[in-house]
């Protein structure tokens, strides 16, 4: 089977998938899909997303690290995130809003492909164990920021006394806040992992010592930013507003750190 049919079928999987959800949704429904077994069917077209984004990445002679990998990758990731808290927590209202999201994120490698640089001979594990903690990493954090950006929508009307239909189907706040910390404890963790082995291992994965230039610079900041609210959450309860400051102040620090620098040479310079 050719990329482009498994393209096809993985966007019309996931379109199809979205349709379905919202209809329950909007019929209040969301019950029955968390627990029933149609909420299972999401993994059809995460594993054929996932074995195309391994060949973009990965596969096909080269390495891929362009803009529209991390898109495809993080979109991916946030849907297989909510695939699996599904099973433990009411949140497949969650799933709905992103599946159209998760849709075109899988068309973006086929419709914007990318030049692979350099052949996978001379790609060490190292090296690919790295790109990939660190792409994990962003991804989990970026999950983490739009998450905490649905909770400040959510708890914004609620002051208000008018959730959006499309928004009643939300689990409650204090659901939403225990995955978020649980989503920025694994994404801190891999940025931790990535940083020290691009400190440590400089010369074995890029040919040169380490450097202190601006992504690095950007990404210890950030790391800092994440590393004080999680302190914060266990020493002294932080948590709503205060959570959500502190998780987009250090997304944007990361966003400065890698799809800032990213965005400039790609689209900005064309390189």
């Amino acid at each position: 089977m050719s990329n482009s049919v498994l393209y096809s079928l993985v966007f019309l999987t996931y379109a199809g998938l979205a349709i379905y959800f919202w209809r329950v949704q909007m019929a209040g429904g969301g019950d029955a899909l968390n627990r029933g077994i149609v909420g299972h069917w999401v993994i059809l077209p995460l594993t054929l997303h996932a074995y195309l984004l391994y060949g973009n990445l990965l596969g096909g002679g080269g390495l891929n690290l362009g803009l529209v990998y991390a898109l495809s990758s993080i979109l991916w990731l946030t849907m297989l995130v909510y695939w699996v808290a599904r099973l433990f927590y009411p949140i497949t209202s969650l799933q709905t809003l992103v599946l159209p999201l998760a849709a075109l994120g899988a068309l973006l490698p086929a419709l914007f492909p990318a030049t692979q640089t350099p052949p996978a001979n001379q790609i060490s594990f190292a090296l690919q164990a790295h790109v990939l903690a660190a792409m994990f990493a962003y991804s989990l954090l970026t999950i983490a920021a739009l998450h905490a950006g649905l909770m400040s929508l959510v708890e914004k009307h609620l002051h208000h006394a008018t959730l959006p239909r499309m928004l009643r189907g939300l689990p409650p706040l204090l659901t939403m806040e225990i995955l978020l910390f649980r989503i920025l404890w694994a994404g801190f963790v891999l940025l931790t992992l990535t940083l020290i082995s691009g400190m440590v291992f400089s010369e074995q994965l890029f040919g040169q010592p380490w450097q202190l230039n601006h992504k690095t610079l950007f990404g210890f900041v950030s790391w800092g930013v994440f590393a004080v609210l999680l302190l914060g959450h266990h020493f002294r309860g932080w948590r709503g507003r205060t959570a959500v400051h502190w998780t987009m102040s250090g997304f944007v620090f990361l966003i400065l750190a890698y799809l800032g620098s990213k965005f400039v040479v790609e689209i900005l310079l064309g390189r």
